[in-house]
């Protein structure tokens, strides 16, 4: 090992220790340090294997921080996870790790807490399915819970 792969190795670990990440999120801030591809391939498996690097772990902390935090639904977080270029099963399996009922009462507390002016009662309960599906809430729960107020 060279003392330049080690001085990399060095800094990719401490940037991996200040909050989860994924391999994307790894490779681009090599490429942003200037780091020659094969020397980044290199870091990037001796990340995994040392388990400074798990996608698993990565998704579920991303869903459940986006979840709880930002209040962001499924498929507004699959779309992000997407773009990061994680496996399609490894989303879909970190997506299920979110609890159904948590799940059902963020949307029932977003749905609650937003204010809409809207003239009737059918302008506000779209308004309102259009605000809480645009964070990611599938459209058909959406729906099903506005029409359970009435």
């Amino acid at each position: 090992m060279s003392e330049e792969f080690r001085l990399i190795l060095h800094k990719a670990r401490q940037y991996c220790d200040y909050q989860e990440r994924c391999i994307s999120e790894v490779k681009d801030k090599l490429r942003s340090w200037q780091v020659k591809p094969e020397i980044s391939d290199k870091i990037i498996l001796s990340l995994e294997e040392e388990n400074y690097i798990d996608e698993d772990r990565y998704v579920r902390a991303f869903a459940l921080g986006k979840l709880r935090n930002n209040q962001w639904g499924r498929n507004k977080i699959m779309y992000l996870l997407r773009q990061k270029d994680i496996p399609e099963i490894i989303i879909e399996i970190g997506l299920q790790e979110i609890d159904s009922e948590e799940y059902l009462e963020i949307l029932k507390k977003l749905l609650k807490n937003k204010k809409t002016k809207a003239p009737n009662a059918a302008t506000e309960k779209a308004k309102l399915a259009q605000y809480a599906i645009g964070k990611g809430f599938q459209p058909h729960l959406v729906w099903q819970l506005l029409n359970e107020k009435e």
